[in-house]
């Protein structure tokens, strides 16, 4: 059961990987934000996947504060994105 942890957690760390490649040639400001969300989301998973692992609850309550964060985040630079665009137009 602990290898089948290492693997999932592996994989969201190669997820990761995939997707500071995306970032990097990302064309447009919503790849961009998309990546931002995959970070988030994936270092929330490998959390959960830790707690599970570790038998540790505390850090799903690190979880649901890095959740909330990161709903603060995208609302955040959406905001940013359409004062952009409106700026452009």
């Amino acid at each position: 059961m602990d290898g089948l942890f290492i693997i999932v957690i592996i994989f969201l760390i190669l997820n990761i990987g995939l997707g500071l490649i995306r970032l990097w040639r990302g064309p447009s400001i919503a790849d961009r934000l998309l990546t931002t969300q995959l970070f988030g989301t994936a270092g929330m998973a490998i959390l959960m996947v830790m707690a599970g692992y570790l038998h540790d609850l505390t850090l799903l309550n690190v979880v649901i504060t890095f959740n909330v964060l990161s709903i603060i985040l995208v609302i955040c630079l959406v905001q940013v994105w359409k004062k952009k665009k409106e700026e452009a137009s």
